[in-house]
């Protein structure tokens, strides 16, 4: 997935793969260390083929390390191959069981391949371990699938502990205000908006969801504004060509 914390910043549309990380690799055969390292550079490429390669060669050389059996499990859950995913990550977690931001990664091939039960279970245990270094992302995944179920309640709860525990990462607002627009509190949702552009004043999601709510509630002079500073910061991406879009409905 800071998260950001994904493979891929757009690349997880459901749930948040927790990041890959190059350690150092001082017991492994030197060859293997090689093969992991070019297979997390593949997989931050979207090259998930390639990067599948060179962790399945990892693997082989140095079967009892759990970094290559994560990769190899992120890059199965990036081709969706869900089952194989959870069998890699487990074996992660068992060479290592202190390896804790795997059961991010865990939970959220277990969400997909659809045991939700399972996989908010790990996103909770990740969550409530000490050891977890980002437990933004164990709240947001919890979040983000609670929503999924409708469950605002508890989606509000959980993507309110992320943002109290990073304020600076973005996503729990985005979907903190989604939640709140769904139970039709739009001046809610508007301040969380507004807190998460304060914090990050050039992240353009935040600013084409903030001129969107905005629009919604017939502030057509901020949400202008907002859908502007969303183009500037996004000029050529998907975002600012949504916001431009967004800014040809607005009568002027």
């Amino acid at each position: 997935m800071n998260l950001h914390h994904s493979l891929v910043r757009r690349a997880a549309p459901v749930l948040l793969l927790a990041v890959l990380a190059s350690p150092a690799l001082a017991q492994s055969p030197p060859d293997a260390e090689m093969h992991f390292t070019t297979g997390v550079s593949h997989l931050r490429e979207g090259r998930v083929d390639l990067a599948l390669d060179e962790f399945k060669r990892a693997a082989k050389a140095d079967p009892k390390n759990p970094y290559f059996q994560k990769g190899l499990g992120q890059a199965y859950a990036a081709k969706g191959e869900w089952a194989l995913a959870i069998a890699a990550l487990r074996k992660a977690l068992e060479l290592n069981p202190y390896y804790v931001d795997t059961r991010n990664d865990l939970g959220y091939a277990l969400v997909m391949s659809g045991d939700r039960e399972g996989g908010k279970k790990e996103f909770l245990t990740a969550f409530s371990d000490p050891m977890n270094p980002a437990p933004e992302i164990s709240a947001y995944n919890l979040g983000r699938a609670y929503l999924e179920e409708k469950n605002y309640a508890e989606a509000t709860n959980w993507l309110r502990t992320s943002v109290n525990r990073n304020k600076a990462y973005s996503l729990p607002y985005l979907l903190l205000a989604e939640t709140l627009l769904a139970t039709g509190r739009a001046d809610d949702a508007i301040v969380q908006l507004e807190a998460g552009v304060r914090e990050a004043p050039k992240d353009p999601d935040l600013l084409l969801a903030l001129g969107r709510a905005y629009l919604k509630v017939g502030k057509l002079a901020q949400a202008r504004m907002r859908l502007d500073d969303a183009v500037k910061a996004d000029p050529s991406g998907p975002v600012g060509r949504a916001a431009a879009e967004q800014l040809q409905t607005i009568a002027k």
